[in-house]
């Protein structure tokens, strides 16, 4: 009968064991970092009533008869189960996703823990703020956090640029002025009469003396005028050079006798849109059968303006009206680029200033001390600055007055080709840093050359210091692009930039453009300029702003000039079997010899898991599972709290039989 007493006190004794066990979790269900407790059980030793035996010829075997001594605690186990993670938006909490923990160093011991309530104490160590333990690093030596130096500033060296240059061409342009029309060397329309006589009489047309001879002249497809020449009372004769004399009373032709004593007639103009027609006239004598003239129509002819202007005679242009005479002078008034005022005369003459345009733009460039008179390449008169750039040019070309020819300057009148322009330029600016930390302004302007390349060139605010080598502008120069708009040749490009700010040595720039035929840096597309400083390597002191752990474990701090510095790095541990580790109290484990040692590493490594900054891990206790096993446990002690009742009823029963 005694045996059913002890094991019904073991049992209850287990299940009280148990409820310890259960009360201890729910204790802590709120314990940042408590890893939940598992007890499990073990029968007792048993009483045998009958031992095993094998089967034999004949017989079966027979089973072992045993009455168990009731149970005990197997075992109590740690479940290292990860727990959820509550957000504290403090740097210094830090929890663990994974399977490690957080290492802590007192003079009596070395603990640890995976509850990262963590902070500084006054000597700048990191500390464990429940116990006042040293954090250990990943090399087990405590983590001490310089937080009060300043981070030191650093010399500008190197400027990245980006952006794009663009491809449409708006300038530096070259002012320009053409005329409306281009030169051509013409002839005129002509006819010749077909005899040679000086003298013609009326009579071979069936005149008297003193009877009159006309003909009809069209000058470019103009109104018929009327030539008329009355004969020699007496003789009844007419001469060629009244004849010619008459012609040359009418508008837009003339006439002379030429050496060979023909009557040749020839419109003012030169050129293919001028003609002349000659026509017998109506009821009168014929001139034109008289003197031998054809009455089909004459044109003139033109060709373009000769390369060599030597052969170019002014007289030939056919915009000349009437051929000029030596001593005529054609009027010159203009302006130079630059505004200054021209006024000069061309006097006609193969022993004054010329008779041809090869010594007309030779005397024209002698006035334009900052630009070339030309005749391009479509025969036009051009005047062209030397350099580009806002210019006020002019030319005007007019005749004297007092000139026996004359020419049609107003058909060659001079007006702007081309606007002068500035380069284009993209500007942006950036700050650099010389050796004290001290922060200056440098702007970056690029500027388009005449050959399509870019210079850079660098400013800085007057009375700042200098800037270049040797003057005031040291471009960096010969930045050219691909068809492609990526840049090309720059290796060949110099781009360092010299600059002294005041009371520092001279500090040396390097602008970085990018690479040949790639589009990461500076390109030259078709939109906009947007050229500018991607990123410069130089900054000022910086106080610590702010300190962040990453899930590597690496305690960065964060400094006002915007640089980033390590400052000290979490010691992750591990162990081999967690489960064998001995609480310590105050949320922390120790090592035994059933964990394996201590193994120090960083986070976000295998099992270490990452390091959660602003966050604790919450106890892994499911209150609901507790609360289902007190049952269980309550349950099972009650079971056997009756089972001595009942042995206890027996005994008195027993007792009562005497």
């Amino acid at each position: 009968m005694a045996n059913s007493f002890y094991s019904a006190l073991s049992g209850m004794r287990t299940h009280q064991q148990w409820i310890d066990v259960i009360g201890n979790n729910l204790a802590n269900q709120n314990t940042p970092g408590y890893k939940k407790s598992r007890a499990t059980f073990s029968d007792n030793f048993s009483q045998n009533f009958r031992h095993a035996s094998a089967p034999s010829a004949g017989r079966g075997g027979i089973n072992p008869m045993q009455v168990g001594y009731g149970v005990s605690i197997g075992s109590i186990d740690k479940t290292f189960t990860q727990g959820s993670l509550t957000d504290t938006g403090r740097v210094f909490d830090l929890a663990l996703e994974g399977g490690g923990f957080f290492a802590l160093q007192s003079p009596e011991s070395r603990v640890f823990t995976r509850v990262g309530a963590f902070g500084l104490d006054a000597q700048q160590n990191l500390v464990d703020q429940a116990s006042g333990s040293n954090v250990l690093d990943p090399n087990g030596v405590p983590i001490s956090l310089d937080v009060t130096s300043l981070f030191p500033p650093q010399i500008t060296t190197d400027v990245t640029m980006k952006g794009n240059l663009p491809a449409v061409v708006e300038g530096p342009l070259a002012e320009a002025l053409s005329a409306n029309s281009a030169y051509f060397i013409g002839t005129p329309a002509e006819k010749r009469s077909g005899s040679t006589a000086a003298t013609y009489n009326v009579s071979a047309l069936g005149g008297s003396p003193g009877d009159v001879v006309s003909m009809e002249i069209i000058a470019n497809g103009g109104a018929p005028q009327q030539v008329v020449v009355p004969s020699d009372g007496t003789t009844g004769n007419v001469t060629a050079a009244s004849i010619a004399a008459a012609i040359n009373a009418l508008q837009d032709v003339s006439a002379e006798v030429d050496g060979t004593g023909a009557i040749v007639v020839q419109t003012d103009r030169k050129g293919a849109q001028f003609s002349l027609d000659i026509n017998p006239p109506i009821g009168a004598l014929d001139l034109t059968q008289l003197v031998g003239f054809t009455t089909t129509l004459a044109g003139g002819s033109q060709s373009p303006i000769p390369s060599d202007l030597s052969s170019a005679p002014i007289n030939n242009l056919t915009g000349n009206l009437i051929e000029y005479q030596d001593g005529d002078r054609i009027q010159l008034v203009g302006e130079d680029t630059d505004g200054a005022p021209i006024s000069a005369t061309f006097t006609y003459g193969a022993g004054a200033d010329g008779t041809n345009m090869e010594d007309f733009l030779g005397f024209l460039n002698t006035y334009y001390a900052d630009a070339e008179v030309t005749v391009d390449g479509s025969g036009r008169l051009a005047v062209t600055a030397q350099s580009a750039g806002e210019a006020d040019l002019l030319l005007s070309l007019t005749d004297d007055p007092a000139n026996t020819g004359r020419s049609d300057w107003n058909g060659y009148a001079m007006s702007v080709a081309t606007d002068g322009t500035g380069p284009d330029t993209v500007t942006t600016s950036t700050e650099v840093y010389d050796a004290a930390g001290v922060a200056h302004t440098v702007t970056l302007r690029y500027e388009r050359q005449a050959d399509l390349t870019w210079n850079l060139h660098a400013e800085i605010p007057d009375g700042t210091g200098t800037i270049g080598e040797g003057s005031a502008d040291d471009p960096i120069t010969g930045i050219a692009f691909a068809p492609d708009g990526s840049p090309t040749g720059l290796g060949s490009v110099d781009s360092r930039v010299r600059v002294q700010f005041t009371g520092q040595p001279t500090q040396e720039i390097e602008i970085d453009l990018g690479r040949d035929g790639d589009v990461e840096g500076v390109t030259q597309f078709g939109s906009e300029g947007t050229a500018y400083v991607f990123d410069q390597n130089g900054f000022g002191d910086g106080e610590l702003a702010n300190l962040f752990v990453s899930t590597d474990g690496t305690i960065d701090g964060f400094y006002s000039n915007g640089q980033t510095r390590e400052l000290g790095r979490m010691g992750i541990v591990t162990f081999q079997n967690d489960e064998g580790l001995r609480s310590a109290g105050n949320n922390s484990f120790q090592e035994t010899p059933n964990s394996g040692e201590a193994r120090f590493g960083a986070g976000d490594i295998r099992k270490a898991g990452a390091v959660i900054s602003g966050s604790l891990e919450n106890s892994n206790v499911d209150t609901a599972e507790q609360f289902v096993r007190l049952i269980e446990a309550q349950r099972g002690y009650q079971a056997n709290a009756r089972v001595v009742s009942v042995q206890d009823e027996v005994l008195a029963e027993t007792v009562n039989l005497i």
